[in-house]
């Protein structure tokens, strides 16, 4: 349980692929121009990641350490064709907006690099799980970015929704006379509010830092 509890951390933040790893940065950038967007494309990651990661630690003791780089390629690439063509019979007008970055998860490095360096040397159910955090980490930086640069760019929340739940409607956060900020739905305003992001992760890990140095100053006083 402790290292299942370990994958999970080091995938949800202290390895989050969009904060501290800086991969991914093309869809990450590109497709976070709302929650829906940002949403379909990392739950779609989500998946590929965790099947890819699971094959190859099931089938990583039959692959050739000369060739395991275009095999792994090839199973990613086989997910990939799943998720295109589920998502254009089920989801086909959030398929088409998605567009080339579906096909794009098989080039997209932080899929390549988890399996190379964890799903090639650990268990299946583990890898797995890695797989599944990491993706799920990736997830939820897109899902922020999508929120904060939809709320500020045309002042709405969950805009395209209805492509998901023809019922549903978006939420008008702002008032309907709101002008928008053009600059945060398009990809400058993704490296702005990217970069807001990590700089309060930072934050956060600092503090943790000062208050568990000062709770180990305590102790040592204490103590002595």
């Amino acid at each position: 349980m402790g290292l299942y509890r370990d994958i999970t951390w080091n995938g949800l933040w202290k390895q989050n692929s969009g904060l501290v790893q800086l991969l991914g940065m093309c869809p990450l950038l590109a497709m976070s121009n709302s929650i829906v967007n940002a949403a379909g494309l990392g739950l779609a990651t989500v998946f590929v990641m965790a099947l890819s990661n699971y094959a190859v630690a099931l089938l990583r003791s039959f692959i050739p350490y000369e060739i395991r780089i275009p095999v792994f390629i090839l199973i990613i690439a086989a997910l990939v064709t799943v998720v295109d063509f589920a998502m254009n019979a089920w989801l086909h007008q959030l398929y088409l907006v998605l567009g080339i970055f579906i096909p794009l998860i098989v080039t997209n490095c932080i899929v390549l690099a988890r399996v190379e360096a964890f799903a090639a040397k650990n268990a299946a159910v583990a890898a797995a799980l890695d797989g599944a955090m990491m993706g799920l980490g990736l997830t939820l930086v897109l899902v922020v970015l999508g929120a904060i640069r939809e709320l500020v760019g045309q002042g709405t929340l969950l805009t395209g929704i209805e492509m998901i739940i023809p019922t549903a409607k978006p939420w008008q956060i702002m008032s309907a006379d709101y002008p928008g900020f053009l600059v945060a739905i398009l990809p400058p305003g993704a490296f702005f509010v990217l970069g807001l992001l990590i700089a309060g992760r930072n934050w956060l890990e600092a503090r943790a830092a000062r208050r568990a140095n000062g709770k180990l100053r305590q102790a040592a006083a204490a103590a002595g």
